[in-house]
């Protein structure tokens, strides 16, 4: 469980004696084998960071030579704030090109909403400095400007993976929509590697993204600085966007969904998810088209359904059973580690559509037998102020699914089954109809009818 630690004083130091952060430079270096990007930034000169992104060449680089100065540029922009966190410091001084007054409040509403779960956990909530305005001014040195760029792109589909069940769902559902379709991984790991493999894309179609942390920030960690989540989606979807350019591809498939928009922590804007709701995805796409490009589509294919209906298309697939792995703590050894809340959350969902024994051969033993278990098990379930900080569904789709999974194991219930049968919230979803919510699009996405269609037809097997 994420602990919520009194920082504020520690906050105000590092403020005091780190006043400015300043996005120094980046660099665009073309080799006969890799696009490479290297950028510089610093906190008050006394801490230097550079951060690098290695793209590997590949047979669908149509465009290598367009000009890419304007999205490294603000690839660097979202970058640069899991290094500022480290001091939070009140100055932010950009230095390669200017941004206009629009630019810069859509770039502090993304930096202050996507590090909501940071200042929660670091207890700065409620603190006068945490406010949209104060918690940092921009200023820009430059008078550079850099402009749009224009594509002619193709149809076809650039389907980042991350090798859990949510990207499986999309690849399904994309994957012979267009012969020219790709997938992008960043930092590859076994399970995104083999996900794509399986689904049909060969290593010429499989776009790998090598992205390096500075050590720097590390040490800084290490030393007491600050340190916690930062929206991550959001720099996939500026990297994605750059593939986009560079292979002339119009389309870019997230494979977020519609319960990424509840908060994490209850009547507030914290959002572990936040780059992955909705409101991200609206506003994204509008600094995309103004911006970088105005002939790239960036949306989620997964934005009109649930948790639920993802678990259910996802366990129709069983040939990815044994690749994909969900679990954050694990993915450094690309395992599930059991002992987390995001294992727990998969275990549910997916215990609904599958029998016990086939859930437990994926995980190694059954979940709902851990009491060690039970702190995340209250939290997804809504006994709880706030859920866990990761990637999991809302307390209601929790509920439905154990509700629903009691209901069909009659046998021995394990554990974590027994207790939540004795809770209210199995008597509250006691009635409720699963094919009304595998049957319920969310309304609000930027899906095409087509797209639509496929995803009703997959849903109606």
């Amino acid at each position: 469980m994420s602990e919520i630690k009194n920082n504020y004083l520690n906050f105000l130091d590092l403020r005091k004696k780190y006043q400015t952060f300043t996005y120094e430079s980046f660099s665009i270096n073309k080799t006969n084998n890799n696009i490479e990007i290297e950028y510089n930034f610093n906190i008050s000169g006394k801490f230097y960071f550079r951060p690098t992104i290695v793209i590997p060449k590949n047979n669908y680089f149509i465009n290598e030579d367009k000009d890419l100065q304007n999205i490294v540029f603000n690839i660097g922009l979202i970058e640069l704030i899991s290094y500022w966190k480290a001091a939070c410091c009140p100055e932010v001084i950009i230095k390669p090109a200017m941004l206009n007054q629009k630019q810069i409040e859509w770039w502090k509403k993304v930096y202050f909403n996507g590090l909501g779960e940071f200042f929660f956990l670091n207890g700065l909530i409620g603190k006068k400095e945490i406010n949209h305005i104060d918690f940092m001014n921009i200023t820009c040195e430059s008078k550079n400007v850099f402009y749009p760029v224009n594509l002619k792109p193709d149809d076809s589909y650039i389907i980042p993976v991350g090798g859990g069940k949510d990207s499986v769902v999309t690849l399904e559902l994309l994957k012979n929509t267009h012969k020219d379709n790709v997938c992008l991984i960043v930092n590859p790991r076994g399970a995104s590697t083999n996900c794509a493999k399986i689904a049909g894309f060969e290593k010429n179609r499989i776009i790998n993204i090598n992205r390096k942390i500075d050590d720097e920030l590390l040490e800084l960690n290490n030393k007491g600085f600050l340190n916690g989540h930062t929206p991550f989606s959001a720099l996939l979807g500026f990297v994605s966007v750059m593939v986009s350019i560079i292979t002339g591809k119009k389309n870019i498939a997230l494979s977020n969904e519609s319960s990424a928009n509840e908060s994490t922590v209850a009547d507030s804007f914290v959002n572990h998810q936040y780059s992955k709701s909705f409101e991200f995805e609206f506003e994204f796409r509008n600094y995309i088209k103004e911006f970088i490009c105005n002939d790239i589509n960036y949306f989620s294919m997964l934005r009109p359904l649930s948790e639920l209906q993802i678990g259910y298309l996802f366990s129709q697939n069983s040939k990815y059973f044994k690749a994909f792995k969900s679990c954050n703590a694990g993915s450094k050894k690309d395992l599930w580690c059991c002992k987390c809340s995001k294992c727990l959350f998969t275990f549910i969902m997916l215990s609904l559509f599958m029998t016990e024994e086939e859930i437990t051969k994926i995980f190694g033993s059954n979940l709902l037998n851990d009491k060690n278990l039970l702190i995340y098990f209250d939290q997804l379930i809504g006994n709880s102020k706030e859920k866990p900080f990761e990637c999991v569904g809302t307390t209601d789709e929790v509920n439905i699914a154990l509700t629903l999974t009691i209901n069909k194991w009659k046998n021995k219930l394990p554990l974590l089954l027994e207790y939540y049968k004795s809770l209210p919230n199995y008597n509250i979803f006691k009635s409720t109809d699963l094919q009304k919510f595998l049957n319920h699009f969310d309304s609000e996405h930027f899906l095409t009818i087509e797209q639509l269609n496929l995803i009703n037809n997959a849903i109606h097997l």
